[in-house]
């Protein structure tokens, strides 16, 4: 397992707030990721799938990484996740986490067509991270097939690594699949593998993961980094993980951040998504508060 001081950690997959229009809350987006960040965990990523990234534009992309410097918060900080089915989306997407500095490219494959080969993947993720040039770097491959569609197999993470030297540092596999975890850990010990299903984690770092992005980390951070770094299990984080999953995640996700801040305007999500309604979330926040007896701190 890697030293600590050279491991990726806990990185809080954010939740992006909407007002009740749809707009973002940037102040208030700058002041969870600060949040995020003040209670222990390495950095934060922006735009990913608990983020609603797919559904936020480049404008408001960039509106938002400004918010996070008009805080103080570094692109060192900070993850940024791409959204994109064309290579000239995904490629202006990371040109600008390139120009915040970001720590990471989270970078998913293209979404839209489904079946498609290995081959026509590793031509596409070539052609974006080539033309990205020297702002090329830090790129963790993102694994999410429940959402994309489209896995991304143990052969062209390996293609890809071979092909792009220095370029692909890690994978993030939120496929929920043990026995596909296992074996990206065995293959690929060499470069940071996260992982984001919660209940596989500790386990996961004691095969040598290196840490999580985590939908969780926006609400019980400092649970979850016993997981993320030292590899201790909690029988409570797979509990609430199975019961977020009685829901949609995002807004499940967003339900229990409402609960813990008092502050229900974290309910409010993007199109096409909707959110929970009241008596779902103040029963998810009631098993939270269960779960966890006096609170997750």
């Amino acid at each position: 397992m890697p030293e600590r001081s050279s491991r990726f950690g806990l990185s809080a997959a954010m939740v992006t707030p909407f007002r009740q229009d749809g707009s973002i809350d940037f102040a208030r987006f700058a002041r969870h990721a600060r949040a995020c960040l003040d209670n222990g965990c390495t950095s934060v990523t922006a735009f990913g799938t608990t983020g609603e990234g797919a559904s936020i534009d480049i404008c408001d992309r960039e509106r938002a990484l400004g918010a996070l410097a008009g805080v103080g918060i570094e692109g060192r900080d900070v993850v940024v996740c791409v959204a994109a089915a064309s290579v000239g989306e995904a490629l202006a997407q990371a040109r600008m986490a390139a120009d915040f500095g970001s720590r990471n490219l989270l970078l998913p494959p293209p979404f839209y067509f489904k079946g498609v080969s290995d081959e026509g993947l590793f031509v596409w993720f070539c052609e974006v991270l080539e033309r990205l040039g020297t702002a090329a770097g830090g790129v963790i491959l993102y694994n999410i097939p429940s959402v994309t569609q489209v896995p991304l197999s143990v052969e062209l993470i390996a293609r890809l690594k071979q092909a792009l030297p220095g370029v692909v540092t890690g994978v993030k596999d939120s496929s929920g699949d043990w026995a596909y975890t296992q074996k990206l850990i065995a293959a690929h010990n060499d470069l940071a593998i996260l992982i984001g299903d919660e209940r596989y984690l500790a386990e996961g770092v004691r095969l040598g993961g290196e840490g999580a992005i985590s939908g969780l980390a926006n609400v019980c951070p400092q649970v979850l980094l016993a997981l993320a770094q030292d590899g201790r299990g909690d029988a409570r984080i797979n509990g609430l993980v199975d019961e977020v999953l009685k829901y949609p995640v995002v807004p499940a996700v967003k339900a229990l951040v409402a609960h813990r801040s008092g502050d229900r305007a974290w309910l409010n999500v993007r199109a096409p998504l909707v959110g929970l309604g009241e008596l779902e979330a103040d029963r998810l926040g009631s098993f939270f508060d269960r779960l966890f007896e006096t609170g997750a701190d």
